[in-house]
């Protein structure tokens, strides 16, 4: 390979090795959101689940792992030290291997998530009583916002524990739908129905979740291909550089 091409290659490997670094930042910055968010529908999965704060944790390994990557691959392109390389594209093809089979498990394995989610989503709605701020809370926004009642319909409220021993009839505050008649408006909490029927939005926020990963999934899985590809031409760079390597000058690695 000519100089010319080794240095093409050289900086073209840096290139992507920083932006392996940035990609690196942005997993292990959605690790720590998703370990200490508590306004999300992820707070509400975190609290009775300890599949999502395991998940959490991996995300913030792969990130920070990714990113020293990234640092060694950079040092590794620009002083050309094979060993570096090497180790680089080792780590690359074994990150890559991990995501896909992630990918094939959660697909697969996609009912039963789906199940699990459902069983915590109940279960935090029978023993909803409006004074946990990380989980409950979390939860009326999430009906406020996607303007939806309960994980399949309003239905699901009736077998809160509250409800179903008050003698008055009770609904989910954060389920009322602002077009119908009834009481003031309260974010948390359970309010007094007055009408025969309660005030609430029909539909049930599984329909509101499905729809929201429908509209972004295409944004998914072009960040899920784009990393691919990223890391791919990684691993070529790097071979391509490690096999232009003749003889490994370790006196233009600066010393501290």
């Amino acid at each position: 390979m000519g100089k010319g091409c080794i240095a093409v290659t050289k900086y073209f490997l840096f290139l992507f090795n920083l932006l392996f670094f940035i990609f690196g930042a942005l997993i292990m910055g959605f690790g720590v959101w998703v370990l200490f968010d508590n306004q999300s529908f992820i707070a509400v999965l975190q609290e009775s689940s300890h599949t999502v704060k395991v998940a959490s944790y991996i995300l913030i390994g792969v990130g920070s792992l990714s990113m020293a990557m990234g640092f060694f691959g950079c040092i590794g392109a620009i002083y050309e030290i094979r060993c570096l390389l090497g180790l680089y594209f080792t780590c690359l093809l074994l990150i890559l291997i991990a995501q896909v089979t992630a990918g094939v498990l959660i697909y697969f394995q996609r009912d039963r998530l789906k199940h699990e989610m459902s069983n915590i989503i109940k279960t935090m709605m029978i023993n909803y009583t409006g004074q946990n701020r990380t989980t409950e809370h979390t939860w009326d926004y999430i009906q406020r916002t996607m303007k939806c009642c309960g994980w399949t319909g309003p239905g699901n409220w009736s077998e809160n524990t509250v409800i179903k021993n008050s003698t008055q009839k009770l609904y989910s505050c954060s389920c009322r739908n602002e077009s119908l008649p009834g009481t003031d408006m309260k974010e948390v909490g359970l309010c007094e129905q007055l009408s025969s029927e309660p005030p609430v939005y029909e539909t049930g926020c599984i329909t509101s979740v499905e729809k929201w990963l429908l509209d972004n999934c295409g944004v998914i899985l072009g960040i899920c291909v784009g990393v691919a590809v990223v890391e791919l031409l990684g691993m070529i760079l790097s071979m391509c550089l490690c096999k232009s390597v003749v003889q490994e000058d370790y006196t233009k690695v600066p010393k501290y």
